[in-house]
């Protein structure tokens, strides 16, 4: 069966879309989606539903304060939303709002009203020059972190408060770069991570920075046709050693979050997990072929978006589109501080895109 757009799209309740995290941050609900029909559990009870031995891998990327108000030389107000920072100093790609995209020589005041900073544009960049390149006159980590905002999704309607500074952070985020937080992983908390050391369940780290294009839409109907964001990632030896002895002793390996998944992935398309830090734009849609990942823990996502391309690869498009459904009819919260679920490859002999 050739799937389009069409059918990675569903209605969802405006209210259903979660706007602030859960008091605690392992008390979301979690449906175990490991069955035909899905279970529903706490996330609390995760260390119970896996096995001592497994091994879970976390994306330690960190969310920087990567949104700046500012206007242009003329007065024209914009706001910038920085993907990347490059390795030579002092230049950052970025997207920028504006009436009037601001043409390469021009400047820019960022930041604070009162005392901005000066930026210039060298010119765009990315995909379909969808990016444009800046030059700061300083360090731009040192600059967002004094004139920058944290970067919440679009669909959250508020601005960041500082709880939203702590709360869009992992426990363990500990490496600058990314635009948004790998959400899957802000479910866990200390006594979780203790009562999963406890339980004999490893715990691993990669890091890949999730960059704004994971919150945009497919816009082609084929889908071979859609060209994915690229984003920079780093797998150390340590954790590509950890995987293997997992999977020599018949353990599972268990990715946390989407973000997690591509980069194991992307890292093994050679058919052996690769260590090293590298690029990808792996667009994972049902048909792939996973080496890696045995299971996936992940929110739910956005109508007509890679992610949840990339979910009904991995669990079965039929399968998915139920637990959905169900989702739905109990009342789960969606998006980035909405519920969890838990999902097991789909291994069944013969299996099309579309088997459950």
């Amino acid at each position: 069966m050739l799937l389009t757009l069409d059918d990675f799209d569903f209605k969802l309740p405006a209210s259903l879309i979660a706007q602030h995290p859960t008091t605690e941050r392992s008390a979301s609900r979690l449906l175990d989606a490991r069955h035909p029909h899905g279970v529903h559990r706490v996330f609390s009870d995760l260390p119970a539903l896996l096995a001592p031995g497994d091994v879970l891998v976390f994306n330690n990327t960190q969310v920087i304060q990567a949104r700046l108000s500012g206007r242009k030389a003329s007065g024209g107000k914009l706001e910038i939303l920085v993907e990347r920072v490059l390795p030579n100093g002092h230049e950052v790609w970025a997207h920028i709002k504006s009436s009037n995209s601001p043409p390469a020589g021009s400047q820019l005041l960022l930041g604070d009203p009162s005392a901005p900073f000066e930026a210039q544009v060298l010119g765009r960049c990315g995909p379909q020059g969808s990016l444009f390149h800046l030059r700061w006159p300083s360090d731009p980590w040192a600059l967002m972190q004094t004139h920058g905002q944290l970067p919440l999704p679009p669909y959250i309607s508020h601005q960041g408060t500082a709880h939203d500074a702590q709360r869009y952070q992992t426990v363990f985020a500990c490496k600058p770069g990314a635009v948004a937080a790998p959400t899957a992983a802000l479910h866990f908390d200390e006594p979780l991570l203790q009562a999963l050391t406890l339980r004999g369940i490893e715990q691993v780290h990669l890091t890949l920075h999730v960059g704004a294009g994971t919150f945009q839409p497919v816009r082609v109907h084929q889908l071979h046709e859609h060209r994915m964001h690229s984003e920079w990632y780093e797998l150390p030896q340590s954790t590509v050693r950890t995987i293997e002895e997992a999977k020599k002793r018949g353990a599972k390996v268990v990715a946390v979050g989407t973000t997690t998944l591509r980069a194991l992935e992307s890292a093994a398309v050679q058919g052996k997990l690769q260590s090293g830090a590298r690029e990808t734009d792996i667009f994972i849609t049902p048909g792939f072929s996973f080496q890696v990942i045995d299971a996936l823990i992940t929110n739910f996502h956005l109508p007509k978006s890679t992610l949840l391309m990339l979910v009904s690869a991995f669990a079965g498009h039929t399968h998915i589109k139920n637990l959905y459904r169900q989702a739905i009819e109990q009342q789960y919260r969606f998006f980035s501080y909405g519920d969890a679920m838990l999902l097991q490859r789909n291994t069944a002999p013969g299996a099309t895109p579309d088997h459950a």
